[in-house]
């Protein structure tokens, strides 16, 4: 049986605003920050400039949040209670070329999906993909029929049950494949290739070598996924089996990348590496790989949206670093908390961050609360308390104006 979504409305200032005509025209800011608990099945929003009007959604148990739709659109994947919910973030931003419009209005429930362990989910090209490692499939959604209140699910069949990945490409599907030996019933295949589908299924060329492959991110003209031979680059402009290996430097400690994000605004990737580094990409310029060692070892890490030379890494000491994705050097250090080791159950609760604008919000699980660090001082600029153990989280927002 569907669990309904409960939610409290607040009313947000910016919703305030967009009431009186006097406001009509004018340029308007608006920021607004899911969290998920670690514990309890609740997701918490709030809008950064006035974190005491809050929203609160419940939904199957603990989630791993997702933007999409341009953050018009919230997926929250409950991956140990097999489902997904939907949410209108309330904030949506359309760009017109010279100048964007802005409408706000306060974030509402929009349904949920069920299926056999929800995993990754990968957006492109106006499509939303669900990979569900115990069912074989990923499940296919139009970003803005989900906006409308559908959740109609299309799905693309994988060629056996495991852990991986459905990228949607528009007119084909970039998919992991898995071994197909007999494994344990309690057990699910290892990853041994990628490569291009029909929307039946149908190999658009060859399956391509990527053992062990986790993660993947779009940049630029690039979709990448990490692998123990290397990082494996399909180039979307040049057809459905443009795949290439780009081989770890021959240098490097022996190890893989697992985790990667990809900058919007140019064409570049940060990667986790060995636990004690992270590996700067570029796909396309020999050795491609650039490895930045780091003091500790990193928990975790995001790109600057507006400044996509700048990437931001928490490491286990409690600390922040500001790292030059250009020039490969970290630029700044700042300490934010106590340590969070890297040793101990890797679900244990740690800090995860988001760019909102000029400021960075990182969840403190054993403090119960959120840091908000001002990236031009570089030093924490509020505390926000929040109940529970706040863990996942993603900032929606941007600039623009009212009509």
């Amino acid at each position: 049986m569907n669990r309904p979504l409960l939610f409290t409305l607040g009313t947000a200032w910016a919703a305030l605003a967009l009431a009186h005509p006097a406001l009509a025209d004018r340029e308007a800011t608006a920021w607004r920050v899911f969290v998920a608990d670690h514990a309890t099945p609740t997701v918490t929003a709030f809008d950064l400039d006035a974190p005491e009007q809050r929203w609160s959604f419940e939904v199957a148990g603990p989630a791993r949040l997702y933007p999409a739709a341009d953050g018009a659109l919230v997926v929250a994947v409950q991956s140990d209670n097999d489902r997904v919910h939907f949410l209108r973030s309330g904030v949506e931003l359309d760009s017109h070329g010279d100048h964007a419009d802005i409408e706000v209005s306060d974030p509402a429930p929009l349904g949920s999906v069920e299926g056999p362990r929800p995993s990754h989910v990968v957006t492109h090209s106006g499509q939303l993909a669900i990979t569900y490692d115990r069912g074989g499939y990923g499940g296919l959604f139009d970003e803005g029929a989900l906006l409308r209140g559908g959740t109609d699910e299309r799905q693309f069949p994988m060629n056996v049950a495991h852990h991986g990945f459905v990228a949607p490409m528009g007119d084909y599907v970039v998919a992991s494949v898995a071994s197909e030996d007999p494994v344990a019933e309690d057990k699910l295949p290892p990853r041994v290739g990628i490569g291009s589908f029909a929307a039946d299924g149908t190999s658009l060329g060859e399956t391509h070598t990527c053992t062990d492959l986790h993660g993947e991110a779009f940049s630029g003209n690039f979709l990448v996924a990490g692998c123990a031979e290397g990082v494996i680059a399909h180039d979307t402009s040049g057809g459905p089996d443009a795949f290439t290996m780009l081989p770890y430097p021959a240098d490097f400690p022996e190890d893989k990348t697992g985790q990667l994000v990809g900058a919007s605004a140019m064409q570049i990737f940060l990667g986790d590496y060995d636990g004690s580094s992270v590996v700067i990409l570029d796909p396309t310029t020999e050795p491609y790989f650039t490895r930045v060692a780091l003091p500790f070892r990193e928990v975790d890490f995001v790109l600057d949206p507006a400044h996509p030379q700048h990437a931001y890494i928490f490491t286990e000491d409690g600390s922040l670093h500001r790292l030059n994705m250009l020039s490969a050097e970290i630029e700044q250090s700042v300490q934010i908390t106590q340590p969070y080791s890297m040793d101990g159950h890797w679900r244990d609760p740690r800090p995860r961050m988001t760019v909102a604008g000029d400021r960075l919000i990182l969840t403190d699980p054993l403090d119960a609360s959120l840091r908000v660090v001002d990236l031009e001082t570089f030093a924490e600029a509020d505390r926000i308390a929040v109940e529970g153990i706040p863990y996942n989280l993603i900032a929606i927002g941007g600039s623009g104006l009212t009509h």
